[in-house]
């Protein structure tokens, strides 16, 4: 049995986030988090013990906000948003986005600032180690006031409403609660409003979408390095000098991860004194477009993580002063400029890989055979993958228009301007699959260039990339059914055994 990741409230990184949305691992929370959660709750009952009127716990919600509840209904009112609110749509959310979501809900409410008891966050840390994922629709929510129908989703399993996914079986909450050796909890005044506020599907998405870029730009750079070789083309514009100057440190980082992976290339020394003074931008310019996408990266790192460790429910208990306070933490702006930014780092990624892609079927630029197979005419090679390419780039520039520009009033205009930022982080998957298969096309093709090079030998780092495609994908030596090709290459990208693989090859770090 794996130790239990030891949950400290407001002390997760971006690694062990990585973690969780590799794999699953049961959590504790710290016994430290206790008296906070405690203290916190304490306050909500002293609040209406006080008879004090404050919004969420013994008022309505939104526009209703100013209708003041009975105190026997109180039970009742959290119990209704709940329901209410589960109004979600679509497809549901796989099980690493839940896990993802579910953690950093627990770690929200464990900073002891929400006002739960401490049975609620204990109830969500059972159904995460018994694997019993709510299933969570992943359209409904406009990013503000928090996401609160899949936020709604999730809590309503824990009054054994809705459906839970369990060994990838989509079964009633009550079987759920039932494996977890549970029972429905009975909601005490704010644990409704607490649960469903917060910005944790947003950001949950977000932070797949930065996994999902860091892998694309591991690949492409091992990718494009690959390229370069199968291209014949200069070291020159990786030459530490030239970044130095520019004082961009990303653009410098990235330039030592292609001078790792292309060093010492029979391939490259063969060329040394060519007579080409300059190639075409999209091999001379990887470090500074690949740069500007690791930039965003690491702004998106420091972004995603802080929110991860902060407390964006409504309102909020200060149990030292005894206020309850209601505020606008919900509202994930932050959250979906930041994807925005992602999402066109990641479009740009792909973007660069299919111009590459393009430059090697052109014998003119690359110096192959034309579309990267003998016998052309007969064989048409590359041609129309090269077209698959150019349609996924071009789909990405419409996913990559900015969501944070747009809003729409929700609840009688009582919630006025909202983020969008579950599409901002939802839609960087559908990027991503794109990225991936424009990546697994240039693979392919520098590849085959690679072998058309023979008997020379690329880099030692770069043979081990050629190798792994090789594991799957065979010589294009004549037209085949191409698909499968294209299949099987993007499975390791996506399964992450392309990036693994460049990871242990470059020293500079990806995450600042």
């Amino acid at each position: 049995m794996t130790t239990p990741f030891v949950l400290k409230p407001g002390q997760l990184t971006v690694a062990d986030c990585y973690q969780f949305f590799r794999q699953h691992q049961t959590l504790s929370l710290s016994e430290d988090a206790y008296p906070a959660i405690d203290e916190a709750q304490q306050t909500v009952s002293n609040v209406l013990k006080q008879g004090r009127t404050v919004y969420g716990i013994n008022t309505g919600f939104g526009l209703l906000a100013n209708t003041r509840i009975a105190e026997e209904e109180l039970e009742l009112l959290q119990k209704s948003i709940v329901l209410s609110h589960a109004a979600g749509i679509g497809d549901l959310m796989q099980v690493s986005t839940v896990r993802l979501l579910m953690l950093l809900k627990i770690n929200s409410l464990s900073r002891g600032f929400s006002g739960v008891r401490r049975e609620v966050i204990d109830a969500l840390i059972t159904l995460f180690n018994h694997q019993v994922w709510p299933a969570i629709p992943q359209k409904g929510s406009v990013g503000a006031s928090g996401d609160l129908a899949p936020l709604a989703h999730m809590s309503a399993v824990l009054l054994g409403e809705g459906e839970v996914i369990i060994d990838g079986k989509r079964l009633p909450a009550s079987e759920g609660l039932k494996k977890a050796n549970l029972t429905p909890l009975a909601l005490a005044p704010k644990e409704g409003l607490a649960l469903l506020n917060g910005t944790q599907a947003s950001t949950a998405f977000a932070f797949e979408g930065l996994f999902y870029t860091e892998n694309a730009l591991l690949c492409g750079i091992a990718i494009g390095g690959l390229s370069v070789d199968a291209a014949q083309g200069s070291r020159v514009p990786f030459d530490d000098r030239i970044h130095m100057v520019r004082g961009q440190q990303a653009q410098r980082d990235v330039a030592s991860m292609y001078r790792d992976v292309l060093k010492e290339s029979e391939i490259g020394k063969s060329h040394e004194d060519c007579a080409k003074v300059q190639d075409p931008y999209s091999l001379r310019c990887q470090p500074q477009v690949m740069g500007a996408c690791l930039q965003q990266i690491r702004y998106a790192q420091n972004t995603l993580i802080a929110e991860a460790n902060g407390v964006s429910d409504n309102p909020l208990v200060f149990a030292e002063q005894q206020d309850i306070l209601s505020g606008g933490n919900f509202h994930a702006e932050i959250i979906a400029m930041t994807s925005d930014m992602l999402a066109i780092a990641l479009s740009e990624i792909g973007s660069l890989s299919e111009r590459r892609m393009a430059l090697l079927i052109d014998s003119n630029l690359s110096g192959l055979p034309p579309f990267l197979v003998e016998n052309g005419g007969v064989n048409s090679g590359f041609m129309i993958a090269q077209v698959t390419s150019a349609a996924l780039a071009s789909e990405n520039k419409t996913y990559a228009h900015p969501a944070s520009i747009d809003s729409l009033p929700t609840s009688a205009n009582q919630e006025d301007h909202v983020s969008m930022a579950t599409f901002a982080g939802r839609r960087l998957k559908d990027i991503f699959e794109n990225v991936a298969g424009i990546l697994a096309i240039e693979w392919l093709a520098a590849g085959q260039g690679i072998d058309f090079r023979s008997p020379r030998k690329t880099s030692e780092p770069l043979q081990q990339v050629h190798s792994l495609l090789r594991s799957k994908v065979a010589f294009y030596d004549k037209d085949r059914y191409f698909a499968p090709d294209i299949e099987n290459a993007k499975n390791l990208i996506t399964e992450h055994k392309l990036a693994d693989l460049v990871k242990s090859k470059i020293q500079s770090p990806i995450y600042a």
